[in-house]
Formats: structure tokens, C-alpha cells, sequence
């Protein structure tokens, strides 16, 4: 169901965001399969938990499929929570909030899932956390 994002209609794809951590890509496919034939769902996966981050993308056949599924399916409740759809191209700008965060002086037994466990307390990771060793 997934393919690389470089093979994309990025006209006809659309941003799903606050899913809830059950949604898979078959429900995300079913879902969206209301609005217009589906080409493609990518759930991206946090590396270590192997649970996706919260988003996703949908590219349907035709950009016209993809701007109905932005006007009937966004704010919709799934499991309580009301996802967000919208244009995968206009939502670029509101991905590219985050920051990247630099900790010095780490423990040697400190790795990436700690790092992971840490700081997802504070909310969904937008990466995944990296240790570079100074040699």
C-alpha cells in the first residue's frame, strides 16, 4: 500500500493529521475510499516503537478526488478524536515546526530508545531521535 513519496501525485495527496494511535492503512484506505478511489496510504512508523506518528498521507487518483476528500472528511470524528485533511502541499509550511533539539555530555548506556521514552512525554516526535558519538 505504500510506495516511495518521490512517485506521489503531490496534487492529489492529502495531509491526514491527530489519528489516533489504532488507525492502520487498511482503516485509513477504507476511510478514504469514500471520497474517491484510493492510489496509495502511507502511515509513516516511528522506527523504534513501530507505531505510526499521529499522521499520514492519502494519494487518491485525480486531484479533484483529493480536494472533496478535504472538504467532507476533514474535522470527522474517528474514535473520538476529529482528524485533520488537508492538501499535502499547502500543509508543508505547518509540518516544519518542530526543532531540533542538541544534548550534550550523554551517558554512554543512554540510546535511542531512551531518548524515545524520554521525550515522548512531552508529545509525538515529528523524528526520530538520533545519537552521533563525538570521536
Amino acid at each position: 500500500m505504500s510506495r516511495p513519496q518521490d512517485d506521489r501525485n503531490q496534487e492529489a495527496t492529502v495531509y491526514l493529521g491527530n489519528l489516533d494511535e489504532r488507525c492502520s492503512d487498511a482503516l485509513v484506505w477504507e476511510l478514504m475510499l469514500q471520497a474517491g478511489p484510493v492510489v496509495n496510504v502511507h502511515l509513516p512508523k516511528d522506527r523504534i516503537s513501530m507505531a505510526h506518528q499521529g499522521y499520514g498521507f492519502c494519494e487518491f487518483l485525480t486531484e479533484e478526488d483529493a480536494e472533496y476528500a478535504c472538504k467532507i472528511m476533514n474535522q470527522i470524528k474517528l474514535w473520538g478524536k476529529p482528524i485533520r485533511v488537508n492538501k499535502a502541499s499547502a500543509d508543508k509550511k505547518q509540518l516544519d515546526v518542530g526543532a531540533n533539539l542538541f544534548i550534550g555530555n550523554l551517558d554512554e548506556n543512554v540510546d535511542e530508545r531512551l531518548l524515545y521514552d524520554t521525550f515522548t512525554a512531552f508529545g509525538i516526535l515529528a523524528t526520530t531521535a538520533k545519537i552521533r558519538w563525538a570521536l
